[in-house]
């Protein structure tokens, strides 16, 4: 019997718990403060209607909470398999994987979403920092403090290669520079701005911060590899 096995188990499976619950709290509070306008959507995406949901932020947002349940579900066969083969954390890191996607994707397709003036008005950029700070108001900088935020805590928690503040940030930066590069190129009659990157990295640099205590310090062998066919690798090597 491994003692040891039986013993680590519990706490990582707090962990992984403890790394859940500030997740589904943001969830839950966003949806209660945005629970007007996004029930005023709710109808033209139930019905899959395409105009009024997904060109719309109220329906994007809402498709990603209904969205919720199939994301859990990717989370539990992803874990599943990973701990029937042995690969230790799987729930942590199934978690972050999906977790990344689910809360990065929405927003990102509301930034590509186009203006009224989409292929004809020409690219603009907007490149003196902090200028148009002043004129995104409480709302703007909340929204683009969350673009990147899904990203930000769960990378370090998934990659360790990404576990530090200046990673983070880059990583962060890099993402929201393609995003504006691609709202200027496709002529989205968007403001491809400075200042938007400089929110979305420090988005993503808070967010980072606040799953620092699950965040991945070493790299772990292959996923594909079973835990005891690893430890008779080990074994043979010493």
């Amino acid at each position: 019997m491994n003692h040891d096995a039986s013993l680590t188990a519990p706490p990582r499976r707090g962990r992984g718990i403890v790394l859940l619950v500030p997740v589904v709290l943001a969830v839950a509070g966003a949806a209660f403060l945005l629970r007007r306008p996004l029930m005023m959507s709710a109808p033209r995406c139930l019905a899959g209607r395409w105009h009024g949901c997904f060109d719309t932020f109220n329906g994007v947002v809402f498709m990603a909470l209904v969205a919720m349940p199939l994301s859990a579900l990717v989370v539990w066969a992803l874990a599943r398999r990973r701990r029937a083969a042995g690969v230790a954390g799987a729930w942590r890191t199934s978690l972050a994987e999906v977790g990344m996607v689910h809360g990065t994707v929405p927003f990102v397709w509301m930034i590509l979403m186009p203006g009224a003036g989409a292929g004809v008005v020409p690219g603009r950029v907007s490149l003196v920092p902090l200028l148009d700070l002043v004129t995104m108001g409480p709302l703007g900088i909340v929204g683009n403090l969350l673009v990147f935020a899904a990203l930000g805590f769960f990378a370090p928690v998934r990659f360790a290669a990404v576990a530090s503040v200046p990673r983070v940030l880059a990583l962060g930066a890099g993402c929201s520079v393609l995003v504006e590069t691609a709202q200027y190129v496709l002529r989205l009659d968007r403001v491809s701005s400075v200042d938007d990157v400089l929110v979305n990295a420090a988005g993503a640099v808070l967010a980072a911060l606040a799953s620092r205590r699950w965040w991945r310090t070493t790299q772990r062998p292959p996923a594909g590899r079973p835990r005891a066919e690893r430890a008779s690798a080990s074994a043979s090597a010493g």
